[in-house]
């Protein structure tokens, strides 16, 4: 079985009041944000959040993203990143290292892949993600928390289980992917048990198939100002 999901984020301002979602139906999304943060927060974000409500289950995952950095980020920069210490190709930091981090650990063992959708152009699902991402960040914007949704059935009881189990190195995982906001917090965070944890994956096992589409074709709605390009 193939569980299909968009997933997207939104900022106002960006970087401002930021909001994530990922969603599959009426009955099965999820959202947050934060106070502040950018759209390549909220993105990532959403496709974090989307691994970790499915992760009880044995389905493969296909994941509509409208950002060309969460894609690329995922599927060909990672792995470089990895090799040179979490560093890009001229030496500077990864942006939005916890959120990167988290995604590395949590895709370990996962069957998943990626298809790019056009933003803004009445896809279905990708404008439902969008909606709930940006309400978000609106309720932000006025100092109120969001509708965080129904989630997924089961992952709440399997995230309780997990977390009264789990080793050190992945509740460091999880308390970092879930508490930061930005690259200088996530860094701090992952040192050690993170970056172990994401070093057991298998670059076998995380390397997904990608639609054409995500190969070929550039996003409008993602040219924030923390893109990373230089890998």
């Amino acid at each position: 079985m193939t569980i299909t999901a968009s997933a997207d984020g939104s900022a106002l301002g960006n970087p401002g009041p930021a909001g994530w979602a990922w969603y599959i139906d009426d009955s099965t999304w999820g959202a947050g944000g934060w106070p502040h943060g950018t759209n390549n927060m909220g993105e990532l974000k959403a496709v974090l959040e989307l691994l970790l409500a499915t992760a009880h289950v044995d389905d493969d995952l296909h994941i509509l993203c409208d950002s060309q950095y969460v894609i690329n980020t995922v599927t060909k920069w990672m792995p470089g990143w990895k090799r040179k210490g979490w560093r890009k190709g001229d030496g500077k930091p990864v942006m939005n290292l916890d959120l990167v981090q988290a995604i590395d650990a949590a895709i370990v063992g996962r069957r998943y892949r990626f298809e790019w959708v056009k933003g803004h152009v009445g896809h279905v699902l990708n404008e439902a993600a969008d909606a709930r991402a940006r309400a978000a960040a609106e309720a932000y914007a006025r100092g109120r928390e969001p509708d965080a949704g129904p989630g997924f059935p089961g992952a709440a009881a399997a995230g309780a289980a997990g977390a009264a189990g789990a080793p050190a190195g992945a509740a460091g995982v999880a308390a970092g992917a879930s508490g930061a906001t930005s690259a200088a917090a996530g860094a701090s965070a992952a040192t050690g048990s993170a970056a172990g944890v994401a070093d057991a994956a298998s670059p076998a096992a995380a390397t997904p198939a990608m639609a054409p589409s995500a190969r070929s074709r550039a996003s409008r709605s993602t040219v924030p100002s923390d893109d990373d390009t230089l890998f």
